[in-house]
């Protein structure tokens, strides 16, 4: 489980294709990593398999790389890191599970002022579980919706320190983005399903 408040933003060091999976190190900012721990990568929730100081190595499986932008990426690449959050510890973003639900796409950056807004098209699936000032997690970075300009686009308001500490201050028109929804509006829509399915059917009858 995760925040989705950034730790580091590492470095992609190595891509070698194993029995694995797509075996990625990555270079990092901890020095206290163990095998077995969970880090969301880019949003992405990978297992370290070895590590040292300032590095890990994860591998992501056939799954993983049909649901992201993973294996596009390659050596240099940044990444937002995230190790597990900490009973006890304060849940300063929103609960985020490491569980990529789709990949969207840059529609517009402009900057207004102080803040940068990003329009990101959202695949048809996620567009209901949005909500205008909910949350949604961006390559791994707990966001509040800011507008809902236009049918299945979402708007997002990045502010200085957003930019200054992730990779989203890098994002433009046409680029590809992790996004996971809230976890609270997945297990509503699961819930009224058979109600919906109901009604759905009493109105073609």
């Amino acid at each position: 489980m995760f925040t989705g408040l950034i730790d580091d933003v590492g470095r992609i060091d190595a891509v070698a294709e194993t029995e694995a999976g797509r075996e990625l190190r990555i270079a990092c900012r901890s020095e206290d990593l163990a095998p077995g721990e969970s880090v969301s990568v880019n949003g992405a929730c990978l297992t370290v398999r070895d590590c040292g100081p300032r590095w890990f190595t994860a591998a992501a499986v056939e799954t993983t790389l049909g649901r992201t932008t993973i294996g596009t990426w390659a050596v240099g690449t940044l990444v937002n890191l995230e190790r597990a959050v900490m009973v006890g510890t304060r849940l300063g973003g929103h609960l985020v599970q490491g569980h990529v639900d789709g990949v969207a796409k840059v529609q517009d950056v402009t900057r207004v002022g102080d803040t940068v807004l990003v329009d990101l098209a959202l695949p048809a699936a996620l567009v209901e579980l949005c909500v205008l000032h909910g949350s949604i997690a961006v390559d791994g970075v707990s966001l509040t919706i800011n507008a809902v300009p236009r049918a299945g686009v979402v708007q997002l308001a990045l502010i200085d320190y957003t930019l200054r500490h992730t990779t989203l201050g890098s994002l433009g028109k046409g680029d590809a983005a992790h996004v996971e929804v809230d976890v609270i509006g997945k297990y509503v829509q699961q819930w009224i399903a058979p109600y919906r399915a109901a009604l759905h059917g009493r109105a073609i009858a």
